[in-house]
């Protein structure tokens, strides 16, 4: 055995595996010890199989000895986002409907992942079907946040950046609608990255050209995340809409600099929401930091007046017409809050939807010449306007005294982002008084995911410093 632990980067983790400077088993039974440590109070590695793990990977010391080609995460410990088929082990979508579904293939994220050589241990815990971003279920119950169980690790992948920051697993996928690579990432102090549309494929999708959610990856730093997101990039004929940059150019080593970036940052997108005053004030705190390590920081944002509306509709549409018939079917097995998303789609119509999808395109050109020529090169603004709250809360029902209609109004800082179709980094950056973690949130221009992790390395070398 080497002096690595579960806390060790991925990379340093991947590298020893391949060195033979401890083994696939060996890493493994140190993941199930933490698992073991933490998990019963956190819930946030659920199905977890020791008995399949273990021979995943046995099976994956014997193919390193063979000395047959290995992937770049050959012996990782690995549980999937409970909303990715896995063939041949128990995905429920965090819904009573789906208790004991079993897929008989893999989604094209989890393929991929796969092939790159990881140990399956299990799934990590969503809100029911990925909606929300506060993790709990009528299935496997609530997921806890790792700094303080008494919060929320956010959500919808909560259970992935929960297990990440505890030492669980050293890298997790994950995915995002409206926030929910970011804001768990925000709320449990990890990295989580929303993807330029077409980075990350997905297969099979009962509609291809529904774009709003994404996959994509987390890990506890940048370089990390990088590695992971080599895996899970690259075109593939089942995905039309998938970029043609293949995984390898987002490979690690990533390492970026600030010095001439051209950055705007805005606590509240000039009113467009509430912000938490500890969490405006760490966004605040960033402008003197980016700028003594030689970026140009302007108080500055894009318009995006229409991404309330955008979004809004555009997620209804897509609810009703993936769960419409199924809520018809068994009214009480929806949580009330997503039932009432599904109805609200009911009422559109098709110039409703018209109107929506001519809004996101007038948002996506309005980011096209807000990072184009003479403009700016990264855009900073708060991952989630809240720190983590009460775990025993749905959602919060207010911020700074401001009542939150809905269970998706303290989202709007990072949903405004979804629907411009730019990549968008949660990266930590600070703490509340009473320290719970708060993430920066860096958005880029479409396609620029590499540059984008370039800056998030550098920003975290500014806050290790």
């Amino acid at each position: 055995m080497s002096d690595l632990t579960v806390d060790s980067t991925a990379r340093d983790q991947a590298a020893a595996v391949r060195r033979r400077e401890v083994s696939a088993r060996e890493l493994l039974d140190l993941h199930l010890a933490r698992i073991g440590e933490r998990n019963p109070e956190l819930n946030a590695i659920v199905s977890l199989d020791e008995e399949r793990a273990r021979e995943g990977a046995a099976a994956a010391d014997e193919r390193l000895a063979s000395g047959a080609e290995v992937g770049p995460l050959h012996g990782l410990p690995f549980a999937f986002k409970d909303t990715h088929d896995v063939a041949g082990w128990r995905t429920t979508y965090g819904s009573p409907l789906y208790a004991d579904h079993v897929p008989d293939r893999d989604d094209l994220v989890v393929e991929r992942v796969r092939r790159a050589g990881v140990v399956v241990i299990g799934k990590t815990n969503v809100p029911e079907f990925a909606a929300g971003s506060h993790t709990f279920n009528r299935v496997f119950g609530l997921t806890r946040n790792p700094v303080d169980p008494r919060r929320s690790a956010g959500g919808s992948s909560g259970g992935a950046a929960c297990a990440l920051a505890a030492g669980m697993v050293p890298l997790a996928d994950g995915s995002d609608m409206g926030g929910s690579l970011r804001n768990p990432a925000s709320f449990c102090g990890v990295v989580g990255l929303r993807p330029s549309l077409g980075r990350v494929p997905q297969w099979p999708s009962a509609n291809q050209w529904e774009t709003t959610s994404v996959a994509g990856p987390m890990a506890r730093n940048a370089g990390d995340l990088a590695l992971l997101l080599s895996v899970l990039a690259g075109p593939d004929p089942r995905a039309p809409q998938a970029l043609g940059d293949p995984g390898s150019a987002f490979a690690p080593p990533v390492v970026g600099s600030l010095a001439g970036l051209r950055v705007a940052l805005s606590v509240d997108l000039g009113g467009a929401f509430e912000v938490d005053e500890e969490v405006a004030a760490v966004v605040s705190s960033a402008a003197p930091v980016l700028a003594a390590a030689g970026a140009s920081v302007d108080a500055a944002h894009p318009v995006l007046t229409e991404a309330e509306d955008t979004f809004r509709t555009l997620r209804a549409w897509h609810f009703q017409a993936t769960f419409g018939d199924e809520l018809r079917a068994h009214p009480d097995a929806f949580k009330p809050a997503l039932a009432d998303n599904i109805r609200a789609g009911e009422g559109l119509t098709g110039a409703d939807v018209a109107r929506g999808f001519a809004q996101r395109t007038a948002l996506s050109e309005r980011m096209r010449e807000f990072f184009g020529p003479g403009g700016y090169d990264v855009l900073v603004l708060p991952v989630s306007q809240v720190p983590p709250f009460p775990a025993d809360q749905e959602y919060p029902t207010s911020i700074n005294g401001r009542p939150m209609e809905t269970y998706l109004d303290w989202m709007r800082s990072a949903y405004f982002i979804t629907v411009t179709g730019c990549p968008a980094i949660s990266v930590p950056f600070g703490r509340t008084a009473a320290g719970l973690p708060v993430g920066l949130q860096l958005v880029a221009a479409h396609g620029r995911d590499r540059f984008l992790l370039e800056v998030a390395a550098a920003v975290e070398a500014e806050v290790a410093r």
